[in-house]
């Protein structure tokens, strides 16, 4: 049988996907990660591998096709911090290792499933995978966009039909569980639980950019649906492209903080209700944000419903919901 690898094993969506993976059991899989960060260990802790392989040796192992025959490699590995500065790191991180994989890949007959981000639009206003709308406000989403203009043209020629099925996802807001070791860069949802479970209210930023105070909106995607996604084209592999992976719907954070809120105290509070009960806050604007800050997303999934894939997404109130429990249980 085939083995699966999946890089960023122990990261938040890669740690995910292999829980999926195993529920349909599969767990002939190659784990790959950095653990350098000790904790992250938990993540993986209870699903079911074959083997663990360190990021910093795994990419030059797997050219030499030592790992015999791959079906495929999803591919969640990358410095994903948006306030890195360190662009050569970034760019080699997120851009060369995904070349140098999606080479060997080719090569060895393995499809690649790999993550892109919706950083690669940045100061755009408009969501579709059209180069026109591409407009990275950092050099996170700079590398992001650098490998999908790279497979872009590579699947634009007359020998893309020799390609074996490389597909990129656009992941819009993802939240969910298995993503406590992010620090900072976890989801608001998970933020927000902690602000009210520590002090009894969560904190939202105030008015920007011609937002009122929390309705700055977002296409929030809940994890499962992603992992959803990801095994849709796993199990489809004629489909191939650049897709955006988010609900569709974008949603401003206010229903996210009062979800939570409704959630922890087992309610169903009104926004004004809540706020006026000091449970949501509002702070100013961060100085360091402004400029960089997307205050409204929301995935085009023309393309990702025009190769089949159907799926149907949770709501901001339906995700949450099921995360705060997942919180609670822990």
């Amino acid at each position: 049988m085939k083995t699966v690898v999946v890089t960023g094993a122990a990261g938040f969506i890669g740690s995910n996907i292999i829980k999926g993976l195993n529920a349909r059991g599969v767990n002939n899989i190659i784990a790959v990660d950095d653990l350098t960060q000790g904790d992250k260990f938990k993540n993986i802790a209870d699903l079911q591998i074959l083997d663990y392989q360190d990021a910093n040796q795994f990419y030059n192992l797997f050219d030499k096709n030592y790992f015999g025959a791959v079906e495929a490699v999803f591919h969640e590995g990358a410095c994903s911090d948006t306030m890195e500065s360190n662009g050569q790191y970034m760019m080699q991180n997120n851009y060369g290792v995904s070349c140098q994989l999606f080479e060997a890949c080719q090569k060895q007959g393995a499809r690649l499933l790999y993550a892109s981000s919706a950083a690669t639009y940045g100061a755009s206003q408009n969501f579709t995978e059209d180069p026109k709308n591409e407009l990275p406000l950092n050099v996170y989403g700079y590398s992001k966009l650098l490998f999908d203009q790279h497979l872009r043209q590579l699947l634009g020629t007359q020998f893309s039909k020799a390609i074996h099925q490389v597909a990129g996802f656009r992941y819009f807001n993802v939240y969910g569980p298995r993503e406590q070791h992010k620090g900072r860069m976890a989801s608001v949802a998970f933020h927000q639980f902690h602000q009210l479970k520590k002090n009894g209210c969560v904190q939202l930023f105030g008015s920007y950019d011609n937002f009122a105070a929390g309705q700055q909106k977002r296409d929030f995607v809940f994890i499962d649906d992603v992992v959803a996604v990801n095994l849709w084209f796993y199990d489809n592999p004629q489909a191939k492209g650049i897709f955006n992976l988010g609900s569709g719907k974008a949603q401003p954070f206010n229903d996210v903080a009062l979800s939570v809120v409704q959630a922890l105290t087992a309610t169903k509070l009104s926004l004004e209700e809540a706020v006026n009960k000091g449970l949501i806050t509002y702070i100013d604007f961060p100085d360091a944000l402004k400029g960089k800050y997307q205050s409204f997303t929301q995935a085009d999934l023309t393309q990702l419903r025009a190769v089949g894939c159907q799926h149907s997404f949770s709501s901001v109130e339906q995700g949450v919901s099921a995360y705060m429990a997942n919180l609670q249980n822990l």
